[in-house]
């Protein structure tokens, strides 16, 4: 049994042991083209794709840097490699968050150029906060803002 996954481009990538040179912006995108938000519980097929693209344009039409712009496009690009789990989940799985935060820490020093800052870090959740109120009010007929997932 192979420790790597083969990507969209045939790249072997190795998911516990990344290297940045292994990281295509056509596996992201096309990956994450095809997962659907929410674990697949939408009324409608919704890609995490699209959701990394209305965070960067909810970050562009705040007027944040170009960085946290980017940032907010491939703040899901770790599940390109490692799939989606859902918040509620997630935080009960510290080996994949570790796995999931080195993942992105490399893509964001691959195409900015270094790891985001803590406060970038905070715009770029703020706003996936608010598109996933959002995505929720509209994919799934789901309550308000105060009712997030942690």
């Amino acid at each position: 049994m192979s420790d790597y996954i083969t990507t969209y481009s045939g790249t072997h990538f190795f998911p516990t042991e990344p290297d940045m040179k292994d990281f295509h912006i056509r596996d992201v995108a096309h990956a994450l083209s095809f997962i659907c938000r929410g674990n697949g519980h939408v009324k409608q097929f919704f890609s995490v794709g699209q959701h990394c693209i209305n965070c960067s344009l909810e970050a562009e039409a705040r007027g944040y840097s170009e960085r946290v712009v980017l940032a907010c496009l491939l703040h899901d690009a770790s599940e390109a490699y490692m799939s989606d789990v859902p918040r509620p989940f997630k935080k009960y799985l510290k080996d994949y968050k570790k796995l999931e935060d080195r993942l992105l820490s490399l893509v964001y020093e691959k195409y900015l150029g270094s790891d985001i800052t803590e406060a970038e870090a905070r715009l770029v959740k703020q706003i996936d906060n608010d598109i996933l109120a959002y995505d929720l009010f509209y994919l799934l007929d789901e309550g308000c803002k105060e009712d997030l997932p942690e």
